[in-house]
């Protein structure tokens, strides 16, 4: 197995990700912050991407000179390319890349769906990861190394009804990384999913479509046999297993961090 020796965390102790250099995408918020959070916790480098520029700015600021913010459309081939180019410079290479940056869909049946708003899921929860590996992907391969995580969802195993199309977008990325997985695994660059189930995040109350209210959590709640939502630390101390060298020998996997959901 690889050595995690790098360079200290800020107690002085060593990371499991201490010395590497990450892109977070759409880490301003929700599961993004909370695992550019840890990230840098366990010791790396952290590129905070996020459309929300500000927001991207605020975090960066509070987790210190290990952070370094970029406002970025994941789904514009420029944008893309920029970050790659800013992630370098800022840390020298690009180790771990995250494609967290989603969007979701209000409740509705699968035929009143507006084309605007199908192409903006595919835009955002797919294209977007081709995209990453476009511009970031060749880097690994002359490196012969990396680890590519990509958040996908229960929806893409399981699908809710009357979110037809972002349970597609998530199914796609599963799919997606498991093609990724066998195809760069001869460079050694590892591709992993994580499939959260819904969360305690600022993007529930797209899914629940209404008033966020105890009876509406409910009614997700009801679903899940531990009976409770996933949070930003749930899915960011997989993120930090499935990117660090404890998980080298995984690759291909979808992993549910989902409560029982997809039982």
């Amino acid at each position: 197995m690889a050595s995690t020796a790098g360079t200290p965390t800020a107690d002085g102790t060593r990371g499991r990700l201490a010395g590497k250099v990450a892109i977070v995408t759409g880490a301003a918020s929700g599961f993004g912050a909370g695992i550019a959070s840890r990230f840098v916790a366990e010791g790396a480098k952290v590129v905070i991407a996020d459309l929300n520029g500000e927001g991207a700015t605020a975090l960066a600021g509070e987790l210190g000179s290990a952070a370094h913010a970029v406002r970025a459309d994941v789904s514009a081939d420029a944008d893309v390319a920029a970050l790659a180019e800013a992630a370098t410079a800022f840390g020298g290479r690009i180790d771990i890349l995250v494609n967290n940056a989603g969007v979701g869909q209000r409740p509705q049946a699968l035929e009143t769906v507006g084309e605007a708003e199908f192409d903006r899921l595919f835009a955002v929860n797919a294209k977007s990861v081709y995209l990453t590996a476009r511009h970031i992907v060749p880097a690994m391969k002359a490196a012969r190394r990396g680890a590519i995580l990509n958040i996908a969802s229960t929806g893409g195993v399981s699908p809710r009804p009357n979110l037809a199309w972002y349970n597609a977008t998530k199914g796609w990325m599963i799919t997606a990384t498991r093609a990724m997985a066998i195809e760069l695994a001869r460079w050694n660059v590892r591709v992993n999913a994580i499939n959260p189930v819904a969360g305690d995040t600022p993007l529930l109350a797209t899914f629940i479509g209404g008033e966020d209210t105890p009876e509406a959590r409910e009614r997700i709640l009801s679903t899940i046999p531990l009976r409770r939502l996933s949070t930003p630390a749930d899915i960011a101390a997989t993120a930090v297993f499935l990117c660090s060298d404890e998980a080298a020998m995984i690759t291909g996997v979808a992993l549910e961090v989902d409560g029982g959901r997809c039982l």
